[in-house]
């Protein structure tokens, strides 16, 4: 499932629930993770897709390398790392600069996603020891060659409609003193200030709340779906592992945005503005209209104040040995 980003992978990834790259729902949330990239809908062109995905995910990449170096104080040495639902693979390439003496595999229900993971890692010279599988989660895995030292799945999780037997299988393909890294959960971000001289205040609260509806709703239209209490170390624990841990890492960027962090914002808004068709008043949908013209002085093209504050959360646990 190519998941993330933002669905941009807006995949809000809800959440605090997907947002950001990864996976998700969207841009902006849940996207992949930079993967960036939603998967929700078998219909979306992740060719198409994948230019945005792989910019988003590069916006976050700050916020991947803490999370990728908190992991690396306890994940010492792998030889196999699996990015599970990698998108574009930015994120696997972090990983192959960040253990330089593991073998990579990006994992993906999108082959042309999987395509651009390949020249990024054949861009940064890391193709010798990078390869890619292409199929749905979890049910792929059982293509790797052997046990993965490190699992990192971020948001993809959210996208299988079984998430207890997806962290089973996901532990099972664990070699013995191996971790599995989940990136679920998290806050919803923010863009603009409360108050934004248009439209009536706290607007992105608003979106909020239609985007966690939107998520259920999407959880629950899942083939196979199963509800479950979101608790990941929980749900760690209860696929047989140990030592859970769980940190969430901060992206701040501060106004005035970069034009890279601007365009995520516009993506993430835009795609949330194709999604969102109830949920939100009209006044609100008028204020979104507004934010997303190019034309409009009051709007994201042009305001000085959009910036980009997200916070996603890593929960590990360790396969015994």
């Amino acid at each position: 499932m190519a998941h993330d980003h933002h669905e941009q992978k807006h995949d809000h990834g809800a959440h605090g629930h997907g947002h950001g790259p990864g996976h998700g729902h969207g841009p902006g949330h849940g996207q992949r993770q930079g993967q960036g990239h939603h998967h929700d809908h078998t219909d979306i062109d992740w060719a198409e897709m994948g230019p945005m995905l792989e910019s988003s995910a590069e916006l976050f990449s700050s916020l991947y390398e803490r999370a990728l170096g908190w992991l690396a104080q306890e994940v010492t040495e792998p030889g196999l790392i699996v990015d599970a639902g990698s998108g574009p693979g930015v994120v696997s390439c972090l990983f192959a600069e960040t253990f330089p003496g593991a073998r990579i595999v990006a994992v993906d229900g999108s082959a042309p996603l999987l395509e651009r993971a390949r020249a990024r890692a054949e861009r940064q010279g890391v193709a010798d020891r990078f390869s890619t599988i292409a199929g749905e989660l979890p049910d792929v895995l059982d293509e790797l060659d052997y046990p993965a030292d490190l699992l990192w799945a971020s948001r993809s999780l959210h996208h299988l409609g079984d998430q207890r037997a997806a962290l089973a299988a996901f532990a099972a393909r664990l070699a013995p003193g191996g971790t599995l890294a989940l990136m679920e959960g998290g806050l919803p971000p923010r863009f603009l200030p409360r108050d934004i001289g248009i439209g009536r205040p706290g607007l992105q609260a608003r979106i909020d709340a239609v985007e966690a509806e939107w998520f259920t709703q999407m959880r629950t239209d899942l083939p196979g779906h199963v509800a479950v209490t979101e608790d990941w170390p929980a749900l760690l624990a209860a696929a047989g592992l140990k030592h859970t841990r769980t940190h969430t890492f901060l992206l701040d960027l501060p106004a005035p945005a970069s034009e890279r962090a601007r365009a995520y914002v516009i993506a993430s808004l835009s795609h949330l503005r194709e999604r969102i068709t109830d949920g939100l008043d009209a006044e609100d949908l008028a204020t979104l209209d507004r934010l997303l013209d190019p034309d409009d002085e009051a709007g994201l093209h042009r305001r000085p104040d959009v910036f980009v504050l997200e916070a996603h959360t890593v929960h590990t646990a360790v396969r015994a040995v």
